[in-house]
């Protein structure tokens, strides 16, 4: 029998009303002959209250038993939509984490997985169950106690299911009812993409874009499952919503296929640093014990070095969330006390934010950077940094400026029409 896997995020199971809107669509695929693994989240706002009574009891929590309690929204609403499917004539049954089992390490709140082993759940497929509505978001570790994935681990949970269970297809069910080009509250032009490749997925989500999250992304491409993007709040046909797949799926690309952008982004310049083989393991090591997620960095001549010091310094840039500032700065001073980094000092600026163009076809298509940094300086916008991968272009610029970039850059690659 073929299998879908059809996962629903918080909005889509935010009420009871929702729930069934939900199961109505799960009954659909059931009567069109697919057997059903179901993936749900908690209910909107659900997961914000239980973190919340967490830190309210105990500010310095045990990790262990936090995932206890933050996993127990999705078991709440595995539970209503499998009751809602029963009332509907489908055969439904609930699976928690610990029962299925989803096999995750021991990384309490930031899990990963393991295994996914299909026997329990085949069985009960052979006994006529039709839909096995999963918790998603949680697994069991090797000690036997709950673990939750991390923020987003339900679209990680679906696609993990999918791959296992050599689903046809993936459908996410969210909000919106696809991806676009860019925003669609920032530009009015923004246009519904029929399909996008993996990896420009990817680094969309990884550059802003909170449609999936970019682990579910990773685990699609690194197993080829077609992901779906689709409204729950919409009928849904054969060419609804947003298909991710493999580039080779996709007849033609354009040279670029989305900007995205990231609001809270904050810059950090070490001036002055000992230019020497293993500086940058001795700065971005003690960064990433911190726990800080440094994206773009640049190394570049010290003023200091017009001043007689030739290649004797350097400067050291990196971007950074900016609720991650104060953790960078302490790294690096305590790294200074150490003694295992000098530098002349430290210079901030958390009122920046990180505007990107994303696109395959800038393998084949020359000038991608031209008109880029042509947009922007018609706008007058002034670019901090600069870095580039090979279907990538990000930039930093004054926060104030981002919305402006974002429109201008849609604009100038024409994102509003189709290839």
């Amino acid at each position: 029998m073929a299998l879908l896997v059809m996962k629903f995020g918080g909005t889509s199971v935010a009420d009871l009303d929702r729930i069934r809107n939900a199961a109505a669509k799960v009954k659909a695929e059931v009567d069109r002959g697919y057997d059903v693994i179901v993936i749900v989240s908690a209910m909107s706002g659900k997961t914000n209250e239980l973190v919340g009574w967490v830190e309210a009891t105990s500010p310095l929590f045990d990790a262990r038993e936090y995932d206890a309690v933050v996993s127990s929204g999705e078991n709440v609403t595995a539970g209503l939509m499998s009751l809602t499917l029963q009332e509907m004539g489908v055969p439904a049954r609930s699976w928690q984490g610990w029962q299925v089992p989803i096999q995750t390490t021991s990384a309490h709140s930031a899990a990963r997985f393991v295994d996914i082993p299909r026997a329990n759940i085949d069985q009960k497929f052979e006994e006529g169950m039709k839909v096995a509505v999963v918790a998603g978001f949680q697994g069991v570790s090797p000690e036997g106690r709950i673990t939750t994935l991390g923020r987003g681990g339900s679209d990680t949970t679906a696609v993990a299911f999918a791959a296992a269970f050599g689903a046809e297809r993936c459908d996410i069910y969210t909000d919106v009812d696809g991806v676009y080009t860019t925003d669609p509250r920032i530009t009015s032009k923004a246009r519904k993409l029929d399909r996008i490749a993996f990896e420009e997925m990817l680094e969309l989500a990884s550059l802003g874009a909170k449609v999936l999250q970019t682990r579910s992304v990773e685990l699609a491409m690194r197993y080829k499952v077609k992901l779906r993007v689709l409204s729950s709040f919409e009928d849904a046909t054969e060419t609804s919503g947003t298909l991710v797949c493999d580039e080779e799926d996709i007849m033609e690309s354009k040279a670029v296929s989305g900007v995205a952008y990231s609001r809270d982004e904050a810059k950090m310049t070490l001036v002055t640093v000992e230019d020497r083989p293993g500086i940058a393991a001795a700065i971005f090591g003690p960064l990433a014990e911190a726990g800080v997620n440094v994206d773009m960095i640049v190394q570049n001549i010290s003023e200091k070095n017009y001043e007689g010091h030739t290649g004797a310094v350097t400067d050291m840039t990196f971007s950074c969330p900016t609720n991650q500032v104060a953790r960078a700065r302490k790294a690096l001073e305590e790294a200074k006390a150490a003694g295992e980094i000098a530098y002349d000092d430290l210079i901030m600026d958390d009122d920046v934010a990180k505007v990107s163009v994303v696109g395959i076809g800038m393998r084949s298509h020359a000038g991608v950077a031209a008109k880029m940094f042509a947009a922007l300086a018609a706008e007058n916008v002034n670019i901090k940094v600069i870095t580039t991968s090979e279907i990538k272009i990000s930039v930093l610029i004054d926060r104030k400026y981002m919305e402006l970039a974002v429109q201008a850059l849609h604009d100038a690659f024409e994102l509003d029409k189709a290839a």
